[in-house]
């Protein structure tokens, strides 16, 4: 990775927000729709490394990376070599009329790295919501039945099928409706929350299965591996295997939504891999493209090719820009080593969050893997503290530093570093939030 043209530091220089963030605040007030919320009222001017300097020459210590998007930096340099090189050559001719390279590139690369040693076939799209849909699309081509199993704490999106497959109802689905139909809500295993272990969890789950639904009218499953939106949720060990084996003996097709977990997000490509399962389909976006829009749905060979041609697709699905930077990020995540710093932070985080939670009882749970790792805070009594989260959320913020919060209930503070950070950047960002607790 190349040197930066800004420093890699924590450094604020004005108020917060400077004024040349709050000029352009204004201007989006006058200009966005207020339904497109933004959590910090500063504008981005470089971001890279582990940092996001803005209008104002404030620098921030980055730990959301877009929402888990710039998983490889957003300033990589093979990314945007790849970009430059493939918009000088053409932007766009739309793959199902005039076909190109890089499509068929991307697509061999997810066929050979997802988990699972049979024949695959891939789709590219633009958004992980569009992923979503399409994986159920074709799992109801393949089985021939309707019903759709989502979870608790599920989030999948924003568009009419995954608004209605998203658990979470304010800000995402409210006043929204009516959803699309066929769509079921199963219990989810939340180990700090329900205390099963992952045999209990998924036999109350399959009975839930069984009893709402019936194999018989089930489609698919689709299921994220770690939950995102929903607090960052590990399953408890077996609970995923267990309900992958159920749907492969009943003909339902088990789909993996990897759009926040995976792509090297938790220290391997995919999350499945850890969790022991090969799904029929996996969904990807976010980090496959370094922050360029593209997303894809990875499956056997005899789901994906259900359809009729033209059946699948889009205008802009693997766009070959896109697909060159995805195939950067294929190439950065292998040479740079990304799997093995995602792991290493992991246990950077885990001792620091693990050794405060020791200490203060108001951090209830410390989890996650690689790259993806949350504290779910906590009141005397245990109960979720929404308002001590975005609390700690503003205050670092204030400090220069960029943390997300995430959770139904909003009380969990998920820290998505960029595998590009230096590690003292992240040990500087974690001080920040142990501080920040001391002074609450």
């Amino acid at each position: 990775m190349s040197k930066l043209p800004f420093p890699q530091v924590r450094n604020i220089v004005t108020d917060l927000p400077g004024p040349k963030s709050e000029a352009f605040a204004k201007r989006k007030q006058d200009a966005v729709s207020a339904c497109v919320a933004t959590q910090n009222p500063i504008y981005a001017q470089y971001a890279g490394g582990g940092v996001i300097v803005d209008l104002d020459g404030n620098s921030f210590i980055d730990m959301g990376s877009g929402i888990a998007v710039t998983t490889v930096g957003a300033s990589n340099e093979r990314v945007a070599k790849a970009i430059k090189e493939q918009a000088d050559k053409f932007t766009h001719t739309c793959f199902m009329t005039t076909p190109y390279e890089g499509y068929v590139e991307v697509c061999e690369f997810l066929n050979q790295a997802t988990p699972g040693d049979f024949p695959k076939r891939s789709v590219l799209l633009n958004s992980g919501s569009e992923a979503v849909e399409n994986a159920v699309k074709v799992a109801r081509r393949f089985t021939g039945k309707p019903a759709v199993a989502a979870f608790e704490h599920a989030y999948h999106g924003r568009t009419n099928l995954t608004m209605a497959m998203t658990a979470k109802v304010d800000p995402y689905k409210s006043g929204y409706g009516p959803f699309a139909p066929e769509i079921y809500r199963m219990p989810m295993s939340n180990p700090y929350r329900d205390g099963l272990d992952g045999d209990q969890a998924a036999k109350r789950t399959i009975n839930w299965l069984e009893k709402m639904i019936g194999a018989k009218s089930l489609a698919c499953i689709v299921i994220e591996p770690l939950q995102g939106e929903g607090g960052f949720i590990v399953p408890a060990p077996g609970f995923l295997q267990n309900l992958a084996k159920w749907a492969k003996e009943n003909d339902v097709v088990f789909v993996a939504d990897e759009v926040q977990c995976g792509y090297g997000r938790t220290g391997k490509m995919f999350d499945s891999e850890w969790e022991g399962i090969e799904p029929d389909v996996i969904c990807t976006a976010k980090g496959i493209a370094g922050g360029m829009p593209l997303s894809a749905i990875t499956g056997r060979e005899e789901i994906m090719n259900a359809g009729v041609p033209g059946g699948l697709g889009g205008t802009y699905g693997g766009n070959p820009v896109s697909c060159a930077a995805a195939l950067a990020v294929a190439e950065s995540i292998k040479n740079d080593g990304l799997l093995e710093v995602a792991q290493k932070f992991e246990q950077i985080i885990s001792k620091r969050m693990g050794d405060l939670a020791a200490r203060d009882n108001r951090i209830g749970d410390v989890r996650g893997r690689g790259a993806m790792m949350a504290i779910e805070l906590v009141d005397e009594a245990g109960a979720p503290d929404a308002a001590l989260a975005k609390e700690i959320q503003k205050r670092a913020y204030q400090a220069g530093v960029i943390l997300l919060s995430c959770g139904t209930e909003g009380n969990v503070i998920r820290m998505l570093p960029p595998l590009s950070m230096p590690e003292e950047l992240l040990e500087e960002a974690l001080g920040v939030i142990e501080e920040i607790l001391k002074e609450i």
